[in-house]
Parts: structure tokens; sequence; C-alpha cells
């Protein structure tokens, strides 16, 4: 047998996994391979012992291909990865806001002079204007009363278009409920209440406000349906990756290695896609305020966390919703306070690679 064992098939690298020299980004190749023999991996000899072999390999494009070939008692083999050099990394945040419909509902009812008279709107203002911060907003296309985008105004079509660059909107799915709406729907559903969305997004708040979508309602879509999504621009796909009682969840169905692999280095190319996924690093309603920044703390160790990934929900800034959580506005803040002090640039992730230049 002969396996690259690291890096990962799919691994997103940055200068914090190897040595940037002058060629491009060194890194350690390490594998397993039959006990006698030679291995060679990108064409240089590697160091073959008790199974397992040792060698370096220089990344010099943002896709590489890494490919070790034996050759012994046992034959010829070969296996071959591909992974990612995030070249232009540096340490970025961005922030999602998922199950957005109530800001909708409230603006088309009382039709306030401006958008920023909702208050979840004027909080998410604030916290550009103080840390620059940009914002996903994940919409559903129906409330669960009457209400859907398509009663939404196009009186406020020039204020979003204006914040633009700081705001944007996007698909999460056509409603809050059934939960799981697309794990095993028909792609052509998914895609169908995608493009509902965009439609409507597109109407009432111009071209520049859409964005293409990186949660999908409950982390969960048929794999047949990436493909179409990757055609409509979706780019990266969050979710949490992470075992519970029934298995892994909110994890786009992919399978228990790259759940793992994603578990402790949160970010992964699926080369059959093109997509990326991002591991979630931090769930801000879940989180009481006392904790985050231990949260964030742990999470920031350099290999793994130049992006930091930040989620929360819609619903918990309402006072109407019986799960309201009065210090969600807090919580939001202290996290962007801290990852602000540390150096970390807001991003969206439909922009270059995951934030940064390609």
């Amino acid at each position: 047998m002969l396996r690259i064992t690291s890096p990962f098939h799919g691994a997103v690298l940055n200068s914090h996994h190897g040595e940037v020299i002058a060629a491009g980004l060194r890194i350690a190749v390490h594998g397993v391979c039959p006990p006698s023999g030679s291995v060679i991996v990108n064409g240089a000899p590697a160091e073959v012992a008790g199974g397992t072999f040792t060698a370096r390999a220089t990344l010099t494009a943002f896709e590489s291909e890494i490919r070790a070939e034996y050759e012994g008692p046992f034959g010829r083999l070969q296996h071959t990865i591909r992974v990612v050099w995030d070249r232009h990394s540096f340490p970025r945040y961005r922030v999602s806001l998922d199950d957005n419909v109530f800001l909708m509902r409230d603006i088309a009812a009382k039709r306030y002079a401006s958008i920023f008279d909702c208050h979840y709107l004027a909080l998410l203002r604030r916290m550009n204007r103080e840390y620059g911060t940009k914002f996903t907003c994940n919409l559903y296309y129906e409330a669960d009363d009457d209400f859907t985008l398509a009663d939404f105004p196009e009186a406020y079509r020039s204020e979003w278009e204006a914040c633009a660059d700081w705001l944007g909107l996007t698909f999460h799915a056509r409603a809050d409920k059934p939960d799981r709406p697309y794990a095993y729907a028909a792609p052509e559903q998914l895609l169908a209440d995608y493009d509902l969305v965009a439609e409507e997004v597109r109407r009432f708040a111009g071209e520049r406000s859409w964005i293409p979508p990186t949660v999908i309602h409950w982390g969960l879509a048929p794999r047949d349906a990436l493909p179409g999504l990757y055609e409509r621009g979706v780019r990266v796909l969050s979710g949490y990756f992470s075992p519970g009682p029934s298995g892994r969840d909110v994890h786009y169905w992919l399978d228990e290695a790259r759940c793992e692999h994603l578990s402790t280095h949160r970010r992964l190319i699926d080369w059959d896609s093109g997509i990326a996924f991002s591991k979630v690093d931090l769930v801000i309603n879940n989180t009481p305020l006392a904790q985050i920044t231990g949260a964030l703390e742990a999470a920031a160790h350099p290999a793994d966390a130049e992006i930091i990934d930040l989620l929360t929900h819609e619903q918990y800034f309402w006072d109407f919703y019986p799960d309201y959580i009065p210090d969600h506005p807090q919580r939001l803040e202290a996290a962007l306070r801290w990852l602000t002090e540390r150096g970390y640039r807001p991003v969206f992730f439909h922009e270059g690679f995951m934030g940064a230049p390609t």
C-alpha cells in the first residue's frame, strides 16, 4: 500500500504549514508505504523507514499536485493528492447571519424612512462603523405567516446598494420549517428556491447587494446539487462537521474522513465540486457572553486560524422571539472587538479565496 497521509487531500495550506522560500511554500509530506523499496515525491527521493516515508515538496501555485511513487518488491505504486496554497493568506474573519426574515417583514410592514430605522440593521451598521465588519445575511423567502420577499418594496433599493460593500444579502432556504429541508431534496428543489430568493433580492436591493450563499439551512444539501450551486457562484459552504448523538450533522454529507479533517483543520477543498468547506469556529448565540473571548482564544492557534468563521442567527435579536437573547448584541460586539484588537480583518468569503487574493 502507498498512501500520502499528510497533507490531507484537499488541504488548505498557508505559510504556517511550511517554509516560504523563493520558489514557493516548502512543506513536509508524510505517508505509508511497503516496508522495502524506494519512494519519490514529486521527483525527489523520500526517506523510507518502517513502512513510512517522509519527503519535502514545494508548492508553487494556488492548486498543486503532490505525487508519491513507489518502486520495489511490491511492484510500482503511486498515490496523488491535490492541495491549495493560500499564498496571500492573512488573519481574517467573516460573520454569517442565518435565518433572516424578521427584518424584512418589519421594514415592509412599518415602511420606515430608512432601512436602518429597523433596530437589527441599525446594530449591524454600528458594528460596521466601529469595526469595519462585513455581514452576510442569509435570507428565507417566506416567514411563518403570509409574508414573502415578494412583498418587500423596492423603495429602499438605493439604500441597500449604498451599503453593499459591507452588507450582503443571499439565500438560506425557502422557510424556517421543516428542519433540514434540503437533506434529501431533489437538486431542482434547492436550486429553484435559491433562484427565487436571488430574483427577489436583485429586484428590491439591486445586483450589488446579492452575494453567493455560504450556509444552506441546516448545512445539508444533496451532493448532486453542488454542481448547480457552483455554477451559481457558490465557492464556500460553512458547517459544523462535528459528531453528535446520531452522527455528523450540518456537514453537507461529507464522508467521515473529511469531516474529521474539518473538525481539526477547519478548511478543505472538495475537488469533485470545486467548493471549499469551512468549519464554523464560533456560534455566537450558543455562547454565553462571558465565554466569547475564551472560545476565540481556543480557536486562534495560528496554522488553522488565519480564517475565523463566525455564525449567529437573526431571531435571537428580536424580543418577541420565544428564545430571545437580551445580550445577543453584546456577544456579537465582544467577538468583533476581540478579533479587531488582534489584527483580524473582515472579509466576504466570495471575494478571492475566502476573502484573500488568489
